[in-house]
């Protein structure tokens, strides 16, 4: 583009950059879910189909950007964990951050027919998004903050089973609300098992833990043996030191872990609707890539 007396404009734009050797967190949050919610009709405490769409758009953004070592989603939010040597967009701060929500925004519009196609669920409006970057300076930082909002599943889920089986129940939301008030944990879970014949620890573990993304080796379902490297949901304790040291590669990108993912044992992990989705894409390009083969010209004599 030719220099033009209007371009001293471009020295009015700041560059924020995040500082280097720390984690960098972008949280993607949901604007007015709780009306979302409500007009496209969610189920309540929990929607499986509305998780599976955030499961989507979260892997959607992993397939993006290889530095994303582990993604962590739960109700409307999604984290996403760049390693600490990562230098996409230079650090920069807005750009990334800008990216990252447009396209997790994206990608939940693009995925919504397959997900809802068994419900007929028409998007009455377009969702939003906001993201922030957040730094952490220590592999102990990072820990604490994926635990926290592990933690905070369990708070929130717990409280949400209870209120609306209450209120499914006959109470109304103002006398569910009055009924919870100063209740603890032992206390919500003795309502669910004594009034509804509930035990808590048996409700799908997505519902309790949210969902874990991370890449692992798969093996392709097709005869052949052969690996592929696929986004999968995992649904395990992230607060414990178990999963750091099953998972080494998270911190440690030298970490080489050779384990082969099983698709089945993982909470009906073979039926993951990221998981069918991969392995749609892959037999596509592989049938794709057969076709070319099968089309190049032979031989028909030797010079």
């Amino acid at each position: 583009m030719a220099l033009s007396r209007f371009e001293y404009v471009k020295g009015f734009e700041q560059e924020d950059k995040l500082l280097p050797n720390c984690w960098v967190v972008v949280r993607i949050d949901g604007k007015g879910f709780h009306r979302f919610c409500d007009v496209h009709r969610f189920n309540k405490p929990n929607d499986a189909d509305a998780l599976q769409l955030m499961n989507m758009a979260g892997m959607t953004v992993m397939q993006e950007f290889n530095e994303i070592v582990i993604a962590y989603g739960q109700s409307d939010e999604y984290s996403f964990v760049f390693r600490r040597d990562a230098n996409v967009y230079q650090r920069r701060r807005d750009k990334l951050v800008s990216y990252v929500a447009s396209l997790f925004t994206s990608a939940y519009m693009f995925h919504w027919a397959r997900i809802f196609e068994g419900r007929a669920l028409t998007m009455r409006y377009p969702p939003s998004f906001d993201a922030r970057a957040v730094l952490y300076p220590t592999e102990e930082n990072l820990r604490d903050y994926l635990s926290w909002r592990q933690a905070d599943v369990h708070v929130n889920n717990l409280y949400n089973t209870t209120f609306w089986n209450l209120v499914a129940s006959g109470l109304s939301n103002a006398e569910s609300e009055q009924r919870l008030q100063g209740t603890l944990a032992s206390d919500k879970n003795e309502i669910l098992f004594s009034q509804f014949n509930i035990n808590y620890n048996n409700e799908p573990v997505m519902y309790r833990k949210g969902t874990i993304l991370l890449r692992k080796n798969v093996t392709v379902p097709d005869g052949t043996g052969s690996k592929q490297k696929f986004i999968v949901p995992i649904f395990e304790d992230l607060i414990s030191d178990a999963f750091w040291v099953k998972h080494p590669e998270i911190l440690d990108k030298k970490q080489k872990h050779d384990d082969t993912f099983q698709l089945a044992g993982q909470d009906d992990a073979a039926v993951q609707p990221i998981l069918s989705y991969q392995l749609e894409v892959y037999q596509r390009r592989r049938q794709g890539m057969n076709q070319k083969t099968n089309q190049l010209p032979t031989c028909s004599g030797v010079r």
